[in-house]
């Protein structure tokens, strides 16, 4: 704790006990009561006996509390005379100290029983100057201001502060104004020049003076504001009697009257007819000046905008219909001819009820990976009807009032969401897309998929009540579309309410239409870029597709494909003022160089390189992929280990295919003691995302096999199916999108559940043509196409497989997969 300081200093260190305070700071000139605790009464005590001086210093607020003594205290202190040591009012022992003289520790010289530290004075040196005079003044004025702004403080106060003369007093006294902080107390005790300390003095007062000031006004201010509405009132009050007693009209009067045309031209239900001329009628009974009469009259003005019987509607061509959908998505013929569908027998209802029948709309509900264009399909809808298009974010929605609002009983209180897009919309027959209806969530407020069985359910809509009107209104000529990445979490009752129509992922060829078509002219636009400038080859959007995304979707695809066109921007503008009179052309080598290396690659070839390796198909919400099932078999106790976040169901469906393959050692050729003598351990790689469901029963028995016999998996093969102890494969749900993940990584056969062959009508004809599919009933036949034969098989055996499975395609088992080859 010395420093250099100490020694421009006159005096001679000294010792005295130190009496450590905790928020406390004490100041020369000054009388002051200080409780006493187990911690420093030893040290009082010892100052009593010896000369009742003692060192007073606060702690540091920022030490840590295992550091010494010394650096856990101030540099600063005071030195104090006790001049009593007894008992306060409250029964505590305290003690009476006088601030003497500033006092600067310089180091520690004894710990126990009592802290003892060195320390040399600081002793106030003062010149008196024009300059101190006159902040002596301006402090002086400063203080006796607050003072007499601070309500309660007595005149004897003031007297005191006035009587003060030498500044360092002065200034010390301050620092027990209940306006200082701890930092500031501490601050002004080490600030040893006089002058400097009168100046952060006067600083501070007339910061508060400033603060008071405000204060003040503020309270000023609002006493006016509510006088004067007193005195409006009672004005209001007069000028409606002179006004009702000459026969004239107020203001009032003619804004009602314009509220009351606009209800009139709005063509409201008999219902909401019936609450409108009620609340109208009570307003015009009300004051202008009652804070109701603003909630009512809010209220009318929002009966009076909503479209009650306004329709924009086109007339439906489905020719028109066909050609808009089939310029804005590529592919996803399913949804389009359902949507056609819908159109023709609307329709033809039409026209055979000529119009007086109710229409309840259907409520589509898109589900699928994120990408696939759920959301676009909505616009495109809108268009082709030509409708109005309003779009609903729900995830996250956690409150039912923000979907039926809130009741006009709460301030501020509003239609939910459903109402206050029909008012933007200003019409009745919008297309209202109700996007990520399976991110929903609930809590004490309510559950809004709850709020959403009356919106989308066509026998109730039509009466549709929110809690902020409250009277019915009619949503079954809203046409709803619901969008979803998954259906497993929307309530049972919500999804009976809809018809589900599943997009999967895209391929290959339908990316690269795509891009094509939509997403290299649109990012063209986003970067400036005219389509004469650039020439995008189909094989670099290839390569993009291949190695650098790997998704069910197109938005990854879009942003590769402007990172790579924004590298064309930067090219043409340094370029500049000679810009090229070719166009630039994308090809693989500029891809490469635009994005650096390459993403992903084959992973199944390469991670297939020993026994216990199996390669399976999982569904995600973003689509399916692929997943390696690891088994490994050790000596040990008979124990079944279980790693990678496994779920209830896929930890069963591990322990079944154990029981299977144990079941057919002697078919396997695997000595039945095996299990025995051996421990096994199951992992599927990627601990961090939860796993579960039935559908890797099979690649679960496959992998144990194999690490039991020691032969590997095919690298080339993928497979899924739910297995029980009889060793029957089951189907399997997510079959389309699984296939497409397997397709996306390189996989060229896949090992399907037999009953599962309907699910692949579904299947686009290029993937169905460039995979294999092996269509089983047993686990038998599993192991029979995905093992190889002999455990001697090495990478390179494998991969000459491969090329002997692409160079001779006749060489096919009866099971419909290509035979392996022989080691």
């Amino acid at each position: 704790m010395k420093d250099d300081h100490v020694s421009e200093t006159t005096h001679q260190t000294q010792t005295l006990p130190l009496i450590p305070l905790d928020g406390v700071v004490i100041f020369p000139y000054t009388v002051v009561t200080v409780p006493l605790n187990d911690g420093i009464e030893a040290a009082a005590h010892a100052a009593m006996k010896e000369n009742q001086l003692a060192l007073l210093v606060a702690y540091r607020r920022d030490a840590p509390e295992d550091a010494p003594l010394a650096l856990r205290l101030h540099r600063v202190g005071v030195v104090a005379r006790i001049e009593q040591i007894g008992r306060l009012p409250n029964g505590a022992s305290g003690m009476v100290v006088r601030g003497l003289v500033r006092a600067e520790l310089i180091d520690q010289t004894q710990e126990e029983p009592y802290p003892r530290f060195r320390y040399v004075e600081r002793h106030d040196h003062v010149e008196h100057t024009e300059e101190l005079e006159q902040l002596m003044t301006e402090v002086h004025a400063a203080i006796d201001a607050v003072l007499e702004l601070r309500p309660g403080i007595p005149q004897e106060i003031r007297n005191f502060v006035r009587s003060i003369n030498d500044p360092g007093h002065l200034a010390d006294n301050t620092g027990y104004s209940p306006d200082y902080t701890f930092e500031e107390r501490q601050d002004l005790l080490e600030t040893f020049d006089v002058v400097e300390r009168l100046r952060k003095v006067l600083a501070f007062y007339r910061k508060q003076l400033a603060l008071m000031d405000v204060q003040a006004r503020i309270r000023q201010e609002v006493q006016d504001a509510a006088a004067r509405q007193q005195r409006e009132f009672y004005l209001r009050q007069q000028l409606r009697a002179i006004q009702k007693e000459l026969g004239e009209d107020n203001p009032e009067a003619d804004e009602l009257a314009e509220l009351r045309e606009k209800l009139e031209a709005a063509n409201l239900s008999p219902a909401a007819r019936k609450e409108a001329d009620r609340e109208l009628n009570r307003l015009s009974r009300m004051n202008s000046a009652s804070p109701e009469y603003q909630m009512v009259r809010t209220y009318l003005e929002w009966m009076a905008e909503l479209p009650w019987n306004t329709f924009t509607g086109a007339p439906i061509d489905i020719a028109h219909t066909r050609q808009v959908l089939d310029e804005d998505h590529y592919g996803l013929q399913k949804i389009k001819e359902r949507i056609l569908e819908y159109l023709a027998v609307r329709q033809r209802r039409q026209a055979l009820t000529d119009g007086h029948e109710r229409v309840r709309e259907p409520i589509l509900a898109f589900v699928g990976p994120p990408g696939v264009g759920k959301t676009s399909l909505g616009q495109s809808i809108a268009r082709a009807l030509g409708r109005q298009f309003a779009r609903m974010s729900l995830g996250g929605v956690r409150d039912e009032a923000e979907l039926r609002g809130f009741r006009r009983t709460y301030i501020g209180s509003q239609p939910g969401r459903l109402i206050q897009e029909l008012r933007r919309a200003g019409t009745s027959d919008p297309v209202i897309l109700l996007d990520e209806i399976d991110k929903l969530g609930h809590d004490y407020r309510g559950d809004p998929a709850a709020a959403l069985l009356e919106v989308l359910d066509p026998e109730q809509n039509d009466t549709f009540t929110d809690h902020y009107l409250n009277v019915p209104f009619d949503l079954s000529k809203v046409l709803f579309i619901a969008t979803a990445n998954t259906m497993d979490t929307v309530p049972p009752a919500l999804r009976d309410r809809m018809e589900v129509i599943e997009l999967s992922g895209y391929t290959v060829d339908e990316k690269v239409h795509i891009a094509q078509r939509h997403l290299i002219p649109k990012q063209l636009r986003a970067n400036g870029l005219r389509p004469d400038e650039v020439i995008f080859e189909e094989e670099a959007l290839r390569v993009i597709i291949h190695d650098y995304t790997r998704e069910a979707g197109v938005r990854n695809l879009e942003r590769q494909i402007g990172a790579v066109l924004r590298k064309v921007t930067r090219r043409l503008v340094e370029d500049e003022p000679a810009p090229p009179s070719t166009p630039v052309v994308i090809t693989v080598e500029f891809v490469r160089s635009a994005l650096g290396r390459p993403r992903f690659f084959n992973e199944a070839r390469e991670r297939i390189d020993q026994p216990g390796v199996a390669t399976g198909l999982v569904w995600t919400p973003a689509g399916g992929d692929i997943v390696f099932v690891e088994a490994s078999v050790v000596e040990g106790n008979r124990e079944l280990r279980l790693t990678g976040q496994l779920g209830d169901v896929m930890r069963e469906s591990a322990e079944a295919a154990l029981t299977c393959v144990r079941a057919r050692a002697h078919t396997l050729g695997i000595d039945p003691r095996f299990f025995d003598t051996h421990a096994v351990h199951i992992h599927v790689p990627g601990g961090a995302v939860p796993k579960d469901g039935p559908s890797a029963g099979i690649t679960m028995a496959t992998a144990l096999a194999s690490a039991a016999t020691g032969r590997l998996v095919r690298d080339d093969v993928a497979m899924t199916g739910e297995i029980t102890l009889r060793g029957r494969v089951l189907p399997v749900g997510g079959v389309k999108e699984k296939v497409l993940g397997a397709h996306r990584a390189g996989i060229g056969a896949i090992i399907l559940p037999r009953r599962n062959d309907i699910d692949l009508d579904d299947l686009p004809r290029d993937v169905r043509e460039a995979l294999t599919f092996v269509l089983v009933d047993t686990l038998d036949e599993v192991l029979a196409a995905a093992l190889l034969p002999h455990p001697a098989a090495t990478i390179s055996n494998l991969f000459a497989s491969v090329t002997q499975v692409e160079s001779q395609p006749e060489d096919i088992t009866s099971t419909g997969v290509a035979a392996p080859p022989q080691a």
